[in-house]
């Protein structure tokens, strides 16, 4: 529900090019279906001109309300159409947490 809510506040805000929200919760040392870990790839023109900071401070206003609450942990992938398409489609892959599965 959570990553569901994150997605359409993103899509309303950034009209992106592409969007991709995965909840990584499950990677981390939480309670089954905890919602509380994100990784989201976007990639949308209103980043033009912008440096990384500030796409996340634009990112960070639009999900406050998520962020005051269950979720504990937001990784952030931000490019422009350009960078994207430099990238070859790819974002890099998260890193395992220390403690992962170690909740029981």
């Amino acid at each position: 529900m959570i990553r569901e809510q994150i997605e359409i506040k993103l899509r309303t805000a950034f009209d992106p090019h592409h969007l991709e929200v995965h909840d990584e919760s499950y990677r981390h040392n939480v309670p089954a279906g905890a919602e509380s870990h994100f990784k989201v790839v976007l990639v949308s023109d209103k980043f033009e001109g912008q440096r990384f900071l500030q796409r996340h401070r634009l990112i960070y206003a639009e999900l406050a309300e998520e962020l005051a609450g269950s979720v504990h942990a937001l990784a952030l992938h931000t490019y422009t159409l350009k960078e994207w398409q430099g990238l070859q489609d790819t974002v890099p892959a998260s890193p395992n947490c220390r403690g992962a599965g170690t909740l029981a």
